[in-house]
């Protein structure tokens, strides 16, 4: 099986690890928090932007691997407050409505960069 990082404008820049890794047709995408990539800031304005900031993250990761929202067979949100669950639901059901990957949803103690979401997926190539 070969395995290719996938390297694309990560927005922390320096940092030690692949935004994505393809190992045979699968593609491991690493969290994305809502930093945006023209300003280098998180975004923390409302949850909702930081939300839809994680996935334009996410589909930009994807992209440069070859891959879509459309081909996740799984998605993991980690959210700082379990309060957060119903908004960020309403965000990721805009990203995904017909196709539903599985999902898993944690509350974490912390997330990089105080970060309030992150999330990361799994994707199929075709």
């Amino acid at each position: 099986m070969s395995i290719k990082m996938v390297h694309v404008g990560s927005p922390v820049s320096g940092s030690p690890y692949s935004p994505a890794v393809i190992a045979g047709n699968t593609v491991y995408v690493s969290g994305q928090i809502p930093i945006d990539n023209e300003t280098k800031q998180i975004v923390r304005e409302d949850f909702e932007k930081a939300v839809h900031q994680c996935f334009k993250n996410l589909t930009q990761v994807l992209e440069a691997a070859g891959a879509s929202l459309s081909q996740c067979v799984k998605v993991v949100v980690f959210l700082k407050d379990m309060s957060n669950f119903s908004r960020m639901n309403s965000v990721y059901g805009e990203y995904f409505n017909s196709h539903k990957p599985a999902r898993s949803c944690i509350q974490v103690a912390g997330l990089p960069l105080d970060a309030d979401v992150e999330i990361e997926a799994i994707a199929i190539l075709n």
